[in-house]
């Protein structure tokens, strides 16, 4: 049995194959049962969030993550995110890996976010703005840089000391980065803005964003959190990871709908019509689309198979 650490699993999954991984495992015949989703109290502070997210490959693999969300985390230093990925054989149940839960989530969810963006965002999209300076920033920018011509990378965060280091990681690692402090002039200048914060208040506005832009929202995964206004969300075309997922748990959707601002239907495509060509994405260069993710277990489960065949070459 492979026990893959955090450094481990990031270096068995570059960006370019697990997107492919997750495209193939989105139009495949993977097995998803709803996940459970618990709140978990933590005295004096905001609560925490289980999540246990079955998935498996009929006579292949089947696979389960579980994951710990601390929002104060952030005050101790820590990682917002811990888990595990347990990956077993389909043929025999035989425990074949464990895998580094935060880092496969982290970039199994950058490259959900990038291979959404390979359907939705401009082919011409240069200019990239990150909302956020957590542990999924620095795999944003990687990632969203494997689909697009990305030239410059704006990175935004409440706290000023994390965006200059995550903008300084980012800088190293050879990308053109910077941090700005004016949320509004950033994104009315950006191609592809993608947020990843616990915000329970709207942070883009739709009166902000340019004609062609592409939003991607990954932090809002509870119906009580908001990454955007209401304006951002009727001005767009809307996309999803899963149309299950997205109606029951992200709060960007969730609250308008619950409003009356829109219907369930206004919801275009999720990734896998994409990825199949049910739905041909992005229509015209002037169109301005929403691609909403809550997460979804059969992108764990392909993460974790692309780890597990790589590391074992």
């Amino acid at each position: 049995m492979l026990v893959l650490s955090e450094q481990q699993t990031r270096d068995a999954l570059p960006f370019a194959g697990l997107i492919d991984a997750l495209a193939a495992m989105f139009s495949g015949d993977c097995v998803m049962p709803v996940r459970h989703h618990h709140d978990v109290s933590v005295p004096g502070e905001e609560d925490a969030t289980l999540l246990l997210m079955p998935a498996w490959l009929p006579g292949a693999y089947i696979g389960v993550k579980l994951v710990s969300v601390f929002p104060g985390n952030t005050r101790r230093g820590l990682p917002a995110i811990f888990g595990s990925y347990l990956l077993s054989s389909g043929k025999t149940g035989e425990l074949l890996a464990i895998v580094d839960g935060g880092e496969l989530t982290a970039r199994r969810t950058a490259a959900a976010s990038a291979l959404a963006a390979r359907h939705l965002a401009r082919a011409d999209a240069k200019r990239l703005l990150v909302v956020g300076a957590g542990r999924l920033s620095q795999n944003l920018v990687a990632a969203h840089s494997a689909v697009r011509p990305i030239e410059e990378i704006a990175i935004w965060g409440r706290d000023r000391a994390k965006s200059e280091a995550v903008a300084g990681e980012a800088r190293a690692a050879g990308f053109n980065a910077r941090t700005v402090t004016d949320l509004e002039q950033a994104a009315r200048e950006a191609d592809i803005i993608s947020c990843c914060t616990l915000s329970e208040a709207p942070l883009v506005r739709g009166a902000w964003l340019k004609p062609g832009t592409h939003l991607d929202l990954i932090g809002a995964f509870k119906p009580s959190m908001r990454e955007t206004d209401d304006e951002a969300v009727t001005r767009a075309t809307l996309f999803v990871d899963t149309r299950e997922g997205a109606l029951s748990e992200g709060g960007d959707l969730v609250q308008p709908i619950r409003a009356g601002l829109i219907g369930a239907e206004a919801i275009r495509a999720d990734l896998a019509e994409l990825v199949t060509g049910r739905d041909p994405g992005r229509r015209s260069p002037d169109e301005i689309t929403l691609f909403k993710s809550v997460g979804a277990a059969l992108e764990d489960l392909a993460g974790a198979i692309l780890a597990y065949r790589n590391h074992g070459a």
